[in-house]
């Protein structure tokens, strides 16, 4: 009988599995930047994959009708995300970003005809930013600012650019 117990309970311990962390079943999360539309009608739409519960890598796409807006008028780019927060995959963030838009610079009446004013430069970037996440671990509100360099601009464009917002997610 000694026997017999101690083969079962050799047998159950290989069939036990303790987990130290919970696993995630959501890891992709689409994003709206709520705070950018408000504030100038610019529709900005994000996604983000998580490789773990501190590090994500991700994309972003955004459209506006106004070239001569701050970012100009359509850009995309890759970013790359590590978290500092007790909590998994919110808290704390800072991201490393890089971003290809294409805009046009507003001139006055005597430049017109003078110089092509269309532009399209690449960015690099870093940025910091702050998640929040239900219990649930579906929905998600996001606050980020980031500054960046651009590449190649053009000798009227700014040599910087910034971006940022307070975006709401969906994880799935």
């Amino acid at each position: 009988m000694k026997r017999f117990l101690f083969l079962i309970a050799l047998c159950s311990g290989f069939s036990a599995f303790g987990q130290a962390y919970p696993t995630f079943a959501n890891d992709n999360e689409l994003k709206f930047n709520i705070g950018l539309f408000l504030a100038t009608t610019t529709v900005e739409g994000s996604y983000e994959y998580f490789f773990s519960e501190d590090t994500s890598i991700g994309g972003t796409v955004y459209f506006d009708n106004d070239a001569t807006d701050f970012n100009g008028n359509f850009g995309i780019g890759p970013n790359f995300r590590a978290y500092f927060g007790f909590q998994p995959r919110s808290g704390f963030f800072a991201e490393a970003f890089g971003l290809y838009y294409t805009g046009e610079e507003e001139v006055s009446e005597e430049e017109i005809g003078l110089r092509n004013n269309d532009y399209s430069t690449v960015a690099l970037g870093l940025g910091l930013g702050n998640k929040w996440v239900t219990r649930s671990e579906k929905f998600s509100l996001e606050l980020f600012a980031g500054f960046g360099r651009n590449i190649n601009p053009e000798d009227f464009q700014d040599s910087f650019m910034y971006r940022g917002g307070l975006s709401i997610g969906f994880r799935f």
